[in-house]
């Protein structure tokens, strides 16, 4: 499929110049651009690229100005990067969904499927699970009984949903993705640990991505709860009795104990560690490998184990690396300071 710079330029609200008769049918990093190609630029650090690139279009935000001349015909948008979103989702979208279910694939009598469905070879749909209209389970893919998966939902291959779990609408769940495995709990006893049955279950609100292998558990009661548009990165833990509040972003190997809330639009990088039974605000930004033993309030940012003020943290790191040179002046003031001491007792005898 092909698109003209006029096009796209009306798509997007953007601006043209050079020729709105270029034309592309593919997209292309700037840096790996080609005749045909879509590329884009936001990051500053890709500037040089735009003056070489053989993309024949590329989408710039409105506040660059070219410094060299440009060879690609240019689009000016409010931000290149969620028009390249836009665009790609669009062409994701008018790609071919595949429908049918395959006779290798395993759905119970009970289960209520819906329209346009795909359900692959050795996918496994069980008693009583509901199946929304335009659902994808790719293979070895789980539905397990009473479950339920909301429309336009896709379930890579070997996602697991446990019984009674619930995925919302237009979700997407990643490779090996686990929905609903029992919360990790247990009471000590004189012979061991007791297993306390986890009857709860897990609810995923609409438009939540869930990355491959993550886990989120079922409730002990309950339900943990991840809501509307959740993403998580892959292998991430959510614990029993989670609640993750909506438009939550959080990168990979992030994990979270139980019964921890989580606010609207907070941002969390890779490999943060939450303790159990604590409450994060609304906005709330925790920096990477970040651990937080206590709630934090709305629009706090963090950094460090312990985690404590992002600047502070940053002016500590800085300290930190002048530790041996600042351990060597204080050497030398202390013989500077016995030289004086040894001075003065001299001078009074």
């Amino acid at each position: 499929m092909e698109f003209s710079a006029k096009q796209i330029a009306s798509y997007l609200q953007g601006e043209i110049i050079g020729n709105e008769d270029a034309t592309v049918n593919t997209f292309a990093k700037i840096e790996e651009g080609f005749p045909g190609a879509l590329s884009f630029l936001s990051n500053p650090k890709y500037i040089s690229y735009i003056y070489e690139t053989q993309s024949s279009i590329v989408l710039i935000n409105r506040d660059f100005v070219p410094e060299q001349p440009v060879a690609a015909t240019l689009i000016r948008v409010d931000n290149a990067y969620e028009s390249i979103a836009k665009l790609l989702t669009l062409y994701e979208s008018s790609k071919p969904k595949k429908q049918g279910i395959h006779a290798l694939a395993f759905v119970d009598a009970t289960a209520q499927v819906g329209k346009d469905v795909y359900i692959a070879p050795f996918a496994y749909v069980g008693a009583h699970a509901i199946i929304g209209d335009r659902v994808q389970l790719h293979p070895y893919s789980c539905v397990d009984d009473r479950a339920k998966i909301g429309g336009q939902s896709i379930l890579y291959p070997h996602v697991t949903v446990y019984h009674d779990c619930q995925v919302g609408n237009e979700c997407v769940l990643h490779a090996g993705a686990v929905i609903g495995a029992d919360g990790f709990g247990f009471a000590p006893t004189a012979d061991g640990y007791e297993k306390i049955p986890q009857i709860g279950i897990v609810v995923l609100e609409d438009k939540v991505e869930v990355g491959a292998n993550t886990c989120i558990d079922r409730a002990t009661m309950g339900a943990t709860i991840v809501h509307t548009g959740v993403k998580l990165d892959n292998l991430i833990q959510v614990a029993h009795n989670d609640e993750i509040g909506a438009h939550t972003v959080m990168a990979a190997q992030t994990g979270i104990a139980g019964s921890t809330k989580i606010g609207e639009w907070c941002m969390f990088g890779g490999q943060v560690g939450l303790a159990g039974h604590i409450h994060i605000g609304n906005k709330v930004s925790i920096g990477a490998q970040s651990g937080i033993a206590n709630s934090l309030k709305d629009g706090a940012q963090v950094f460090g184990s312990p985690a404590f003020d992002a600047k502070q943290f940053m002016k500590a790191s800085i300290a930190l690396r002048r530790l041996p040179d600042m351990q060597q002046e204080l050497r030398e003031l202390r013989r500077e300071l016995e030289e004086l001491k040894k001075a003065n007792n001299e001078n009074k005898s």
